[in-house]
This record gives structure tokens, sequence and C-alpha cells, in this order.
């Protein structure tokens, strides 16, 4: 009899437990291994040209390793999974646990529409799966720290082994849909380029990235963002890698991994958190509306701003789909407490072109810049553009990349144009930080 493992965000043949799990099971069975993934067509409707063209390349270097095997299939899971498992005639299909809120409504649907199959969940796409760690008292994590502390006392298991010589079936594709072109720099796609980036860096960076991480002008960080909401590689991988590692920058990459399994977390309690406020910290009127709001909203995600490191980072964003973490507090700081705007606004833009757009971290951090989620403290988040470009762009090299208009300010003093005389071309600032920060804080102060 035949199993099935459905690829969602596992889309690897290392270190996948649910694979595993497929495998082992038609081979007692005495049965084929059916390697599905389904193009669900609402989903790939309302996600970003940038994430769907990678998507698609992880899918192609997947079914390369595959031998060419991999179904593709188009249609709602609910249908095409009931269908495929009828075709090969499996007594099981195996997946990697979902946890956020539409895939795991979407799973339990599955799984009653299945008729001779059962849906078998394995694992979680994170190193200690959301909703397992509670406090002292039994309650969720309300805060970061704790929550680390019992992550890395709670510990993870060791990586699973590759699939012992699996046998894949043979059935009829409809091969990876055609995905949009954006004008995007997309890195290489795939477990194999995954494994490369992250020992280029485990060689080349990690001894400094306790200290590089925050600089958006170097190669400081570990860009495995992406690879991981794909599941190109699973935390565990990186987190047994780093085991025999000693000193401050393996304890920050680690402490950033919990961080991603926070924000999981947080969701897996409360599904809502993926577009509402989790407290309100704000009155309704301190929000901007209007015509005059939506031309601010606009001019802030083509990079028009006329504050350099924001401008440089949404237009990072706009030419290759990811954006240093730094710079993506400073822009996030800057839409909601200087241009005034909700931050669900500036959360479907990052969504809409964001790589590694997942709701979890995408939602939660956006959250947690405006005061509104977990471990919050709004009045310490009023990130000051100029400063935060002086401090980690210091050379202003990143700021010149992305801001061609600057390039002929040398050194810091690209972070303040205006000082020295605004080139052609480039925006005057459209507010002034200063008076926006006092208006947030007001509105922060009635809003307590």
């Amino acid at each position: 009899m035949a199993s099935v493992h459905w690829f969602r965000r596992d889309l690897r043949l290392a270190d996948n437990p649910a694979l595993v799990a497929a495998v082992d099971r038609a081979r007692d069975d005495d049965g084929l291994v059916v390697p599905l993934f389904v193009v669900d067509p609402a989903l790939w409707r309302t996600a970003g040209a940038p994430r769907l063209a990678y998507l698609a390349a992880s899918l192609r270097a997947l079914d390369e390793e595959l031998d060419g095997r991999l179904v593709v299939r188009t249609g709602r899971a609910t249908e095409v999974v009931p269908a495929v498992a009828r075709e090969v005639g499996a007594g099981s299909v195996h997946v990697t646990a979902a946890t956020e809120p539409y895939g795991r409504r979407r799973d339990e649907a599955v799984a009653r529409a299945l008729d001779d199959a059962e849906l078998i969940p394995t694992g979680s796409p994170y190193a200690v799966a959301p909703g397992r760690l509670s406090t002292g008292a039994g309650t969720p994590f309300q805060v970061f720290t704790p929550f680390r502390n019992a992550w890395l006392d709670h510990g993870w298991s060791a990586p699973a082994p590759l699939p012992r010589s699996p046998s894949w079936a043979e059935v009829p594709t409809d091969g990876v849909p055609d995905a949009p072109e954006p004008d995007v720099d997309l890195p290489p796609a795939g477990e194999r380029a995954a494994h490369d980036r992250w020992h280029r860096f485990l060689d080349e960076a990690l001894d400094d990235y306790g200290t590089e991480r925050d600089r958006p002008d170097v190669e400081g960080t570990s860009s495995m963002s992406i690879p991981l909401k794909f599941g190109e590689l699973h935390p565990r991988t990186l987190l047994a890698d780093l085991a025999p590692q000693q000193g401050a920058s393996v304890a920050t990459f680690r402490s950033e991994l919990a961080w991603r399994e926070f924000h999981a977390d947080v969701l897996w309690h409360h599904p809502s958190a993926a577009s509402r406020s989790l407290r309100v910290v704000v009155p309704e009127d301190s929000w901007a509306q209007g015509a005059a709001a939506d031309e601010a909203f606009v001019t802030w995600t083509q990079g028009r701003t006329g504050y350099p490191l924001v401008d440089a980072g949404m237009r990072q964003l706009l030419a290759t789909g990811w954006m240093h973490n730094r710079v993506r507090m400073v822009v996030a700081s800057f839409l909601v407490k200087d241009l005034h705007q909700r931050w669900q606004r500036g959360a479907e833009h990052f969504m809409a072109w964001l790589v590694d757009g997942d709701v979890p971290q995408n939602q939660l951090n956006w959250q947690w810049v405006a005061g509104t989620g977990r471990d919050a403290a709004p009045y310490f988040r009023v990130f000051n553009p100029v400063l935060q470009g002086e401090k980690f762009d210091p050379d202003g090299d990143y700021v010149r990349r992305w801001v061609p208009e600057l390039r002929g300010i040398a050194g810091k003093a690209v972070h303040q144009p205006w000082r020295v005389g605004v080139p052609a071309g480039y925006p005057e600032r459209i507010v002034d930080h200063k008076v926006e920060r006092e208006a947030a804080l007001e509105a922060y102060g009635r809003g307590r």
C-alpha cells in the first residue's frame, strides 16, 4: 500500500521526520511513496510575486532531488489530497504539522475529507513545537526572555536521518506552475543551496555575528530566514551545527532562533494576532486617515520619505524581496510612529514583497514595533532614523548602495543630507521626526 508525503513548509529531504515516517510506512506496507505538493490557487493568488518566484524555483530544485518524481497538483487541498490518495491506493498521508491558523483549519478539513486514508502529522517547522511550552502556572508565555529560557531548558531532538532507500511512485503531475518573474534579485533556491549558504556563514561570519548582525552595510547575517520559511532547512539542523560552537555570537544566533519560535507560539495561542492587535495602545483618533495618509503610505513604499536609512531599506525590499532586520525595525517604526499608520498596512506590504514573508514572524514583529504585541515597550521603540543610520551604517555605505541620488555625499553625513544640501532628485523629508515622535508619545500616553 502506498503512502503520500504532502510537502508544504518542508521542501527538503534531510531532517524531515514526516518524510521518514512516510517512507517507513510504505516499506512496512510493501508500497511506494508519493511525494506530493499541492498548488492552492487561493494561496497562489495572495502570495507576493517574489515569494512565488522563489517557491517555484525551490520546487524545481526539490523535483531534481527526487529524480523528477515530485507530483504537483493544482486545486484545493481538501479535494486534491483525497483524490491523490484514492488514485494511488494510499493508506496514509504524512505531513509536517501545520501551526498557523489557516494551515490548522486546512488540515482538519483534509483529515475529514480523506476516505480510507489517515492524515498523520509528524514534527513541526520549529525546534520546539508551538504550544508545547508553558509557564510554571501552566499558562502561555507573555514575555520573550522567560520563553527563551524554557525553550533552552526543553531542548530539541537530533536531526532526523535521511529516509532509508525510498521507492518513489511515478504518478502524473501538473508540473511546477509558471510563477511571476518579478524584477528582484533572488538567491539560489533549494535544499543544497541553503546548506551551502549556511555552511559559508558558519565558516566566514558566525564569529562576528554578535557584533555585525545589526550592520546592514556588511554581510553580517546568515540570510537563513528564506530557507527557514520554505523549510529547505530545519532550525533543528542549524541548532545541531551550532552545538559544538562556543561564544557570544553563538548564543546570540540561538536567541534569534528562539524569537522565531516565540512568535510562532504566540500565534498558536492567539490566532487572531495575524490581523488584530493583541492589545490596544493608542486611541483610534491617533491614526492618520484620508488622502494625505494614503499618499504618505505610497511615499514610504517607494522609498521617497527623505530619510535615507528608511528609503534605503524600502528600496532594498523592492529590489531583492528582502530587507536587513535592523532596517525592518526602523522602517516599521517610521510608518507607525512617524506617519501614524496602522501596523497592519505595513505588514501587508511586507507580505507582498518579502521572499521570507512568514505570517507569525511578519505579523508579530510588526506588533512588537507597534507596541501592540507581546514583550512590547512602545515608549522605547520610536526609532530615530538618523541616529539608527549613524550607529549601524556608520560610513553610509548601505544608504549609498540603495539610494544612488546620495552617492555624492561622503561618510555618515549621508544620513542628514539636508545639512549639506539635498541633491537633485532626492526628496525633502515628508515629516519632522522630532515633531512626530512627540505626537506618537502623546498618543501612547492617552492610550494608557
